[in-house]
């Protein structure tokens, strides 16, 4: 540091460059996993109770949404910095090469999770009782491959919370119709999170880190995989039911489970050279694609904006 920037402070763009790198560090374009799901439940909750959008209720869900995914991924990364360092495929990561301090990346997840209290705040007092308990799931996860071979069960618990909260912020009550939706999503994200795993297999087990796929292989991992996306399909039908979708929901629907029959026929357990596409851009695919005929069966169905 020159003597100038040590009167002056940090150079011209030094802070916006901290924030492009914690960016990086949450993957925050990833939000389009979880988002979807979670307007659906809000859009649905609002038509069933007066076929209307709430603006700000769903600016609020996105804002809690947002925040929530941004402290998960950012205390994922601070947990899991040195088992990342010893991971060739994660080496690269920001809190090995120094490219975030762990400071930065603290201050963006303490950031990150009074977004999502103060959002659940302003959204009813039942969101906010309940903030507490939506964190746990978040910070136990990155901790379960230190001592369970099924981490992705407790992902998915952590990402069911979204839809289901979703939920609850519209209306402020209870909702199994919510619980439907939230499982879905849950077995969909723990589904695709054993593929992202098969990866690891071999930095895994030289590290002693637990995950389905370095205890029982790849195979394994990949069958269990179809089994959840199988249980995702009749557990977005049964949500369908149950709220009385109508044709577009459904052909969103068949488009879903069109395309997780191709995710499957791209990774195989002794090829995952397609692997990044089957996660990334199916399951992105997927979110979208699902939510946009969601949305489009309520609008035909008669909510208005």
């Amino acid at each position: 540091m020159s003597a100038a920037e040590g009167v002056l402070g940090p150079e011209p763009g030094a802070e916006a460059g901290r924030v492009r790198a914690f960016l990086r560090l949450v993957v925050i374009e990833h939000s389009v996993f979880a988002l979807p799901f979670a307007y659906t439940a809000a859009l649905t909750a609002m038509f069933q109770d007066s076929a209307s959008v709430h603006w700000w209720q769903l600016f609020l869900v996105t804002v809690a949404m947002v925040g929530m995914r941004t402290f998960a991924m950012a205390a994922n990364r601070i947990i899991d910095r040195e088992i990342d360092a010893r991971n060739p495929r994660t080496a690269g990561r920001e809190l090995v090469t120094g490219a975030v301090s762990v400071r930065t990346a603290w201050t963006g997840a303490a950031v990150a999770v009074v977004l999502f209290v103060g959002a659940a705040a302003l959204l009813n007092p039942l969101c906010f009782a309940l903030a507490p308990v939506a964190v746990i799931p978040m910070v136990v996860y990155p901790y379960g491959k230190r001592f369970t071979h099924y981490p992705h069960a407790i992902l998915g618990l952590a990402q069911a919370v979204g839809p289901i909260g979703a939920w609850l912020a519209v209306t402020g009550a209870w909702s199994w119709h919510a619980v439907l939706l939230g499982v879905a999503v849950g077995v969909w994200i723990g589904g695709f999170d054993l593929i992202y795993a098969c990866q690891d297999v071999a930095a895994d087990r030289a590290n002693g880190v637990k995950s389905t796929p370095a205890r029982f292989g790849t195979a394994a991992a990949l069958y269990a995989t179809r089994v959840a996306h199988a249980v995702t399909v009749l557990l977005l039908g049964a949500f369908g039911a149950v709220t009385d979708a109508g044709g577009f929901y459904w052909f969103g629907l068949l488009v879903a489970a069109g395309a997780f029959v191709y995710e499957h026929s791209v990774v195989r357990p002794h090829d995952l050279s397609r692997l990044n596409r089957a996660f990334f851009q199916v399951n992105s695919f997927i979110g979208i694609a699902f939510f946009g005929c969601a949305l489009l069966d309520l609008a035909v169905r008669g909510l208005s904006v």
